[in-house]
């Protein structure tokens, strides 16, 4: 885990010490390396803050919520670990996701819709995924992957806008670094989807089988994915496509390049290997 998060960490600053000697020759490089050095500290103790507050996602207490926050303190203490912080999402399509850096601290995020059409035993199947990743420490990986994914696609963007506003000058120095500028922003993208590929699929099966032992109810997980599934077809929602990855189902159901680079196992799979376990 530790030796994953390194990685992703050296990649986003080899690539933003990249850009900034494009940009500005080695002081570039030197300033490109101390925004790194901030923007790894800031992602690493504060992208669970970041993810959730892409989504405006609010904190829930027992009193808002009573049912959702009991099925939470259950699994937490059927799964031997702190009760998570409870968040809520304002939007219809069901989902739900894990954040934070570990057990000592971290979150589970459910929007309204999933609350919506998931009865008791399929919420508890579902949060038990969630708990699950939070137990194998899956939830800072992801996160940060989430966080870096979104910088780089940034950093496409900018070089996207220096290419176009470089492109009226005739210097050839300058044609130089406006075909580097249009080569970062196609491979860019390119490196944020295999960042998130580094989050192995494996993980969703693994958190699948996990809300499987600690609920005992893993017909109810392979319903609730069923369903999410087939929601989706109706119920879309709006994400960052940098943070798909942190979502129990795929949010991006339907979109040729994200399914191709995809995080999640084929729904179907997932089911299959749920309905084994009850048997």
């Amino acid at each position: 885990m530790r030796f994953r998060t390194f990685l992703l960490m050296l990649t986003m600053t080899l690539l933003l010490v990249l850009v900034g000697n494009l940009v500005a020759g080695k002081t570039g490089s030197v300033f490109a390396f101390l925004i790194a050095f901030f923007m790894n500290f800031f992602t690493y103790w504060y992208s669970d803050k970041i993810v959730l507050s892409m989504y405006g996602a609010k904190r829930i207490y027992e009193d808002d919520f009573p049912e959702i926050y009991s099925i939470v303190r259950d699994v937490s203490r059927k799964a031997g670990i702190k009760m998570p912080d409870v968040y809520l999402i304002e939007e219809e399509s069901p989902n739900a996701f894990a954040t934070g850096r570990g057990p000592e601290k971290s979150a589970v995020a459910l929007t309204t819709g999933i609350i919506e059409i998931l009865n008791r035993d399929e919420l508890e199947g579902v949060i038990g995924h969630e708990i699950s990743h939070i137990k194998n420490r899956d939830t800072l990986i992801s996160t940060i992957a989430a966080t870096l994914a979104g910088a780089i696609m940034m950093l496409a963007s900018i070089a996207r806008w220096l290419a176009f506003f470089g492109g009226f000058s005739r210097d050839d120095e300058d044609r130089g670094n406006i075909i580097v500028f249009l080569i970062i922003a196609i491979l860019a993208p390119i490196a944020a989807m295999l960042i998130q590929m580094a989050i192995s699929r494996q993980r969703e099966y693994m958190a699948d089988e996990g809300s499987a032992k600690v609920t005992g109810k893993p017909l109810s997980l392979a319903k609730a994915l069923s369903k999410l599934h087939e929601s989706l077809k109706y119920r879309r929602m709006q994400v960052n496509h940098a943070t798909a990855h942190l979502f129990i189902v795929n949010p991006l159901r339907g979109d040729f390049i994200s399914n191709l680079f995809s995080t999640h196992p084929p729904v179907e799979k997932r089911i299959e290997r749920l309905k084994s376990l009850a048997f």
